[in-house]
């Protein structure tokens, strides 16, 4: 079993002890947990339009064609759903609450802190980092159970899929911040489990390439490139032949823009009376997908 983090033995020791009327969380620590909510309030819905694109820690270890479209194309955009904004504010209690549990702990760690991220090719990449724990940068991710199960496993798991470029995140917060790479505090929306995700044997080098050549790639006037391409559907072990939206482009708001053949509906091979939706790029011998 994996060693698990002192602060996380911390913590659980400290809802254990509060479940059996044991401990109590001081007003000064709710004070700062209700302040941090606001803040983040006021921050979702009272900074107006978003400012126009560029490259941020949040967002610079996101798939190139992505961020191609967010800045050649961003009128493409899907429409996010009104509930994305309720999901934002969730991360944001979850985050604030967490760590109002580690104080509560007796937890010592430095708060937030703006950064900015001076690359060896002249460009400048700024983010917000959520702490510092024992020197090391950490992140507060709200999961959702499969994420929680399947991605916030380590750091390995986590880099194969990163569409969400959580890993190139947190390793540029913390060269930004000269300090060591640390981990996620990763909290499962559902039940309230959290866990401590170590990423400290990251490769910086490796990944900081990645973001210097994603920044030049932006910079540039280059031309658009797909980065995934569709995969095989199977089906009880055997492929179908139909060809389906590789997972890295699930959450993408441009995947019909790369993707222009894409459908969603229900599986093809499914006998359920409800069978799962799947995003098919084409079906069988149609060759209008110009794959």
């Amino acid at each position: 079993m994996e060693t698990q983090h002192p602060a996380e033995l911390s913590v659980l020791l400290y809802l254990q002890k509060a479940m059996a009327g044991e401990a109590t969380m001081t007003e000064e620590v709710t004070d700062k947990v209700a302040s941090d909510i606001k803040k983040a309030m006021m921050k979702q819905f009272g900074s107006g339009r978003r400012d126009p694109f560029r490259l941020r820690m949040s967002n610079i270890g996101k798939p190139t064609c992505q961020l191609w479209f967010e800045k050649n194309q961003p009128d493409n955009k899907e429409a996010l759903p009104p509930y994305f904004l309720m999901n934002m504010i969730l991360g944001d209690i979850v985050e604030a609450v967490f760590k109002g549990l580690l104080t509560a702990a007796g937890v010592t760690f430095e708060d937030n802190a703006t950064v900015t991220l001076q690359l060896p090719d002249g460009q400048e990449v700024r983010g917000e980092y959520d702490m510092e724990l024992d020197g090391r940068i950490d992140d507060v991710k709200s999961a959702s159970p499969w994420s929680y199960n399947n991605k916030f496993t380590s750091v390995d798991v986590l880099k194969e899929h990163d569409s969400f470029g959580y890993v190139a995140q947190l390793v540029g917060y913390a060269v930004a911040a000269n300090k060591s790479v640390g981990g996620w505090w990763a909290v499962n929306k559902a039940n309230g489990q959290f866990k401590y995700v170590d990423a400290s044997t990251v490769d910086v080098e490796d990944v900081m390439s990645s973001i210097q050549d994603t920044a030049n790639y932006i910079d540039s006037d280059a031309p658009f490139e797909r980065c995934f391409d569709p995969v095989p559907e199977t089906f009880s072990r055997k492929t179908t032949g139909n060809m389906v939206l590789p997972i890295d482009c699930k959450f993408c708001s441009f995947k019909k823009d790369c993707h222009p053949t894409l459908k969603t509906m229900p599986n093809r091979s499914s006998k359920a009376k409800a069978p799962p939706e799947v995003d098919y790029v084409y079906i069988g011998d149609n060759k209008d997908a110009n794959y």
